[in-house]
C-alpha cells in the first residue's frame, strides 16, 4: 500500500512539474512578444526620463507655451494663458519681465519669425507685433487676424524661420470630419506682420494608432516644434501624456509615451540651435510651472 501511494506522489509531482514549465513557457512568450512590440522610450538622441528642471516664475504658473528667437536659449518668450502678456526671462530666473499686446484671455502659444512675434489664441486668432516691442510696457504696431483658422480649439503653433511659414494645428476643429485625423494649417507670415493662408496638412490618427499599438487614441495636440537637423515635427498631445514624430510630409514616423511623474501637463515646445529639446508644464495651485530641458546626444 505504502509502494502505491509513493507512485501516486511521483506521478502528481511529475504533472506538477510539467505544467508549471509549460506556464513558464507560455509567459516567457508573452514577455517576448509584448518586448517586440515595445513604445520605444525616447526619440534617437534624447532620454525623456532624465530632465533638467527649471521652475518659472508666479507669474507664468500656466505656461502654456514659449519659444526661443534663432534657436538661443539665453533668452525665454513666453506666455500664460489668461493674459496678454508676453514675458521674457532667462531660465531660472525667479522673475520675468512682460509687455502687454492684448486685453486677458485664452493664449495658448507664442513664435518668434523674421523679427515679428506672433500669439496664438485658442479660438483661432492671432497677434503679430515687431520683435523690438518685447521689453516695452505696452507693444506697439500690434495686428489682429481674424478668420485666418476656421472654427475650434487651437493650442500648438511653429514658425519657420527660413521659410517665414507658420504651421497651426487644430486641437479640435468643426471642419474635422472625424477623429481619425487632425487638420493643420499653413499661413505665409508677410514683411508687415500680417498672415496670410497658404495651405493646409493632416495628421494620420489611425497610423498613431497603430504604432501606439492603441485604439481610439484622443490625439489633442498642445505643442509642436520643428527639428531643424533632422526636418522632424515633433508634437505634443497634453491630454494622453504623448509625443508624435512626424517626417517633413508630416507622415508619422514614431510615437513615445511621457511619464506622468515628469510630464504633468506638458503644454509649449522648441528646440534651440544646440539640438536641445524643451517642454514646458502648466503647473497649478499646488506646483510652479516648468521647463524642462533634454540635452542632445550622439
Amino acid at each position: 500500500m505504502k509502494r502505491f501511494k509513493t507512485q501516486d506522489a511521483l506521478r502528481k509531482a511529475a504533472i506538477y512539474i510539467t505544467g508549471t514549465l509549460a506556464l513558464v513557457g507560455i509567459v516567457l512568450t508573452i514577455s517576448c512578444k509584448n518586448k517586440e512590440k515595445a513604445i520605444p522610450v525616447s526619440p534617437p538622441g534624447y532620454d525623456l526620463n532624465k530632465p533638467v528642471k527649471y521652475k518659472m516664475p508666479y507669474d507664468l504658473v500656466e505656461t502654456s507655451g514659449f519659444a526661443f528667437r534663432n534657436g538661443k536659449s539665453d533668452s525665454v518668450y513666453a506666455e500664460q494663458d489668461e493674459e496678454g502678456f508676453l514675458f521674457n526671462l532667462k531660465l531660472g530666473d525667479k522673475k520675468a519681465g512682460y509687455t502687454t499686446f492684448a486685453k486677458s484671455g485664452d493664449y495658448e502659444d507664442v513664435a518668434i519669425c523674421r523679427n515679428w512675434v506672433i500669439m496664438l489664441k485658442s479660438d483661432g486668432t492671432l497677434f503679430t507685433f515687431p520683435f523690438n516691442q518685447v521689453r516695452t510696457k505696452e507693444a506697439a504696431g500690434v495686428q489682429k487676424q481674424k478668420g485666418l483658422l476656421p472654427e475650434g480649439e487651437f493650442e500648438a503653433m511653429a514658425a519657420d524661420e527660413k521659410t517665414g511659414l507658420v504651421y497651426v494645428l487644430c486641437k479640435h476643429c468643426a471642419d474635422e470630419k472625424s477623429s481619425k485625423s487632425s487638420s493643420g494649417y499653413i499661413l505665409q507670415l508677410q514683411a508687415d506682420g500680417s498672415l496670410k493662408q497658404s495651405g493646409n496638412f493632416m495628421i494620420d490618427v489611425k497610423e498613431i494608432e497603430r504604432l501606439a499599438d492603441k485604439k481610439r487614441v484622443p490625439f489633442r495636440p498642445s505643442a509642436m516644434a520643428k527639428n531643424t537637423a533632422t526636418n522632424e515635427w515633433y508634437i505634443v498631445s497634453s491630454v494622453n501624456k504623448m509625443l508624435v514624430v512626424a517626417d517633413a510630409g508630416w507622415k508619422v514616423k514614431a510615437v513615445y509615451p511621457l511619464s506622468v511623474t515628469i510630464f504633468i501637463q506638458p503644454e509649449g515646445m522648441a528646440f534651440d540651435n544646440q539640438r536641445n529639446l524643451y517642454i514646458s508644464n502648466e503647473g497649478d495651485q499646488l506646483s510652479a510651472g516648468n521647463i524642462l530641458k533634454f540635452s542632445f546626444t550622439k
